[in-house]
């Protein structure tokens, strides 16, 4: 599904909307109604199946995204043509901030579950950060948080056993032990860890036997935190 909606209508929640995730997050907060006569164009909302391209490495940076559902992996690719996720984009998070220095995209952006996003036009953008000092602010802040979730990869989720990196990986992604979420892929888990499948594959199954991974309805899961946090500790 792709519609289009101006910055007004999806900021003040016209567009659809009773709980746009464009208009709540805090990138956008600060936007006062002035700032909205000077804009013109629109944004389009797009609904990305599982498996899709949001945009690709190498592509030229022309936009960036808010993501109001789901979730995306970016993805490198290594020379020998094997895949590394590098990170998540979820919910709120704002992805593909390359576009700002006229750069091209540095990951393959790929919807992990059915997702949701808004597409920002570089311009307006840039133009409302150059006229809104607490906009350029948080655009800072969110370039500083896709460092140090970049950061947390490496060193939280790039070292330890595998059993460690699996259960760090869960505590890090599924963080609010009263829900229920969806498991990655034994595949995803692989190239997020840089572990076999197999090995993904056999660990997950453990966590399952030993309820360290509860199955609430089909394919959605509940964490037992504390003793994920023992492994992750050990």
């Amino acid at each position: 599904m792709n519609k289009t909606v101006t910055l007004h209508s999806a900021w003040t929640g016209e567009a659809d909307c009773r709980n746009c995730q464009l208009r709540n997050t805090v990138l956008f907060s600060g936007l006062e109604e002035d700032d909205f006569e000077k804009i013109h164009q629109p944004i389009d909302q797009y609904v990305l199946p599982p498996g899709s391209h949001l945009y690709r490495m190498g592509e030229k940076a022309n936009h960036m995204y808010t993501v109001r559902s789901g979730s995306f992996k970016l993805v490198q690719y290594l020379p020998d043509g094997s895949q590394r996720i590098v990170r998540l984009a979820r919910t709120t998070d704002i992805t593909g901030l390359e576009a700002l220095l006229d750069q091209d995209y540095q990951h393959d952006a790929i919807a992990l579950q059915p997702s949701e996003v808004c597409k920002l036009p570089v311009p307006v953008i840039k133009k409302l950060s150059s006229e809104n000092p607490n906009l350029h602010k948080e655009l800072l802040n969110r370039w500083n948080r896709a460092l140090t979730e970049a950061d947390a990869w490496l060193t939280h989720l790039s070292t330890g056993s595998a059993k460690q990196r699996i259960a760090r990986l869960l505590l890090h992604v599924f963080n609010n032990p009263d829900l229920s979420y969806p498991l990655f892929s034994r595949e995803d888990i692989g190239s997020m860890l840089a572990i076999t499948t197999e090995t993904s594959s056999r660990i997950i199954a453990e966590f399952k036997r030993k309820k360290l991974l509860i199955e609430t309805a089909p394919q959605l899961y509940r964490l037992n935190v504390e003793e994920l946090q023992a492994i992750g500790q050990e």
